[in-house]
């Protein structure tokens, strides 16, 4: 029988290679960025990254997956920030008829030496924003279908992210990636916005200006590729990042070469230039909202640092089947949709999505909290990033009401896997001198990076013990002393100065 097996230098080996119908298993030792079939190395175990195009999944894949996580892995799966899944904690061989078997469900690319390319984003709510100007998931599927096609695009960087954004409510255009499309209207036609990533590191994409018909978007995107690969040693295990590559050669200079390649101009917008400014919603998902099909409705739900049991994935699998199109949806912010549920069938859906131990508040702290793996997941973190970040939520519970979303986003190291750059508060995990020794701290920041900044403005260092203390009260000024509901909390905190915000605190004791 055909198995992946796990020696005890924790190097998987090829036992015999699996040949099916369209089907290629194929491993070639760990690499940083984990897909089905490329195995990564934790403190906890391996990692396996299952991509999932769009985001998008229907409940017999939701099965296939609980059932791996239950038997090799951990017992849970992780929605990463890329609307991925990732099973940890595997420490057991893996038979190659089990890969086979999600291949066939569709998870995982059938053309193995292309699975590690980081997953292809849209709005978690494509086909069903009220708002969107165009549903981006055939532009989704049909990438997908290109790389899946191409084994060429293998030597693409594992980072190499391309997004697609329909112009809707529930935008993602602001996501960190090397190549946005981002619909627009202009005149009243619908083109998408070319955004390429330039400059420094963790900036949005860039605004080339350049309009693209619909039909010419793909054919852009992989003359775009194809320039790229020009210019890096595909050889490499350490690829230059698009950015890198654009940096070097000059936009204007890396669009010349993609112009070359196509049939079609790359014509210039007459809107200004500039970076993606669209004020974001992105936690506008969670809770009970209309879709675009007449009486139809979708829940966002929010999962504890984008945790999902096993118990609760097949739940949310039977419920998906019962009460709706029997599909759910990741988020790039951790969370699940379940959609194309008739109105009578709400109320029922939200009893039972509570019964699974989750809920559909947007007030819930667990709505905009994210944290890196942590201690336990790996070596680089200061702290245990998890287990500090649900302790918080749970003191929070009970203490702090919230009617919008204050994003906390706990990271173990600079590294920031955390994405800090999307954070009002960032809790940057560290060691602190205390008179008995060292102990587990956190560098609080507010606001996002610059390049003066990286994390925001520092507020303050504090120990684990006094962490939930401090952000109870922070939390707590912001809801008494903003300008009305609709002031966020980083507008409100960029209204002050830090020492003027420690005072504010201080006085709230």
């Amino acid at each position: 029988m055909p198995t992946l097996r796990l020696s005890s230098t924790g190097t998987y080996y090829l036992l015999s290679a699996l040949h099916g119908e369209g089907v290629l298993v194929v491993l070639s030792g760990f690499t940083k960025c984990p897909g089905l079939f490329y195995a990564t190395p934790a403190q906890d175990g391996i990692l396996s990254r299952i991509r999932i195009p769009g985001g998008i999944l229907n409940s017999k894949q939701c099965r296939a997956i609980a059932d791996i996580a239950q038997e090799y892995g951990g017992g849970y799966v992780d929605v990463t920030n890329r609307a991925n899944l990732q099973i940890r904690e595997i420490h057991q061989r893996i038979n190659a008829e089990v890969l086979q078997r999600l291949q066939e469900l569709g998870l995982g690319s059938s053309n193995a030496t292309v699975d590690q390319i980081r997953n292809i984003m849209t709005s978690p709510t494509a086909g069903i924003d009220p708002q969107e100007l165009v549903d981006t998931r055939p532009f989704v599927q049909a990438w997908d279908n290109y790389i899946t096609a191409n084994s060429q695009l293998s030597a693409l960087s594992a980072k190499f992210s391309v997004c697609f954004d329909g112009g809707g409510m529930i935008s993602v255009s602001d996501r960190i990636n090397d190549i946005v499309f981002a619909a627009v209207l202009v005149d009243e036609n619908l083109y998408f916005r070319l955004y390429v990533s330039v400059g420094a590191k963790g900036q949005p994409a860039k605004d080339t200006g350049i309009l693209l018909s619909l039909e010419n978007c793909l054919p852009a995107l992989a003359a775009l590729a194809d320039v790229y690969l020009a210019h890096i040693d595909t050889n490499s295990k350490h690829k230059l990042r698009l950015r890198e590559v654009v940096n070097s050669l000059g936009c204007e200079n890396y669009l010349q070469q993609v112009q070359q390649r196509l049939t079609f101009a790359l014509s210039a917008s007459p809107q200004k230039k500039g970076f993606i400014e669209r004020k974001t919603t992105n936690y506008c998902h969670i809770g009970v909202h209309p879709q675009r099909q007449p009486s139809l409705f979708y829940l966002g739900v929010v999962l504890p640092l984008g945790r999902l049991e096993t118990m609760q994935i097949l739940g949310l699998a039977e419920l998906a089947e019962k009460y709706g199109s029997g599909t759910l949806r990741l988020t790039p912010w951790q969370n699940v949709l379940l959609t194309d549920i008739p109105q009578k069938w709400v109320a029922d859906v939200q009893r039972e999505i509570s019964a699974l131990g989750l809920d559909c508040s947007v007030s819930n702290i667990n709505s905009a909290l994210v944290a890196c793996s942590g201690k336990k997941g790996c070596a680089a973190s200061a702290t245990d990033t998890k287990v500090d970040a649900l302790t918080l939520a749970e003191y929070l519970k009970t203490r702090v009401s919230l009617d919008s979303p204050v994003n906390l986003h706990f990271s173990g190291c600079a590294k920031s896997c955390a994405q800090h750059s999307k954070s009002d508060i960032t809790l940057l995990g560290v060691n602190v001198e205390q008179d008995n020794g060292m102990v587990e701290g956190y560098r609080v920041y507010l606001g996002v990076d610059d390049n003066e900044q990286k994390f925001g403005r520092e507020y303050e260092l504090v120990t684990v013990a006094k962490l939930p203390a401090l952000i109870e009260r922070m939390l707590l000024v912001y809801k008494t002393q903003r300008l009305n509901l609709e002031e966020t909390f980083r507008e409100f905190v960029n209204r002050y100065e830090i020492t003027q915000l420690k005072q504010l605190c201080d006085r709230s004791l």
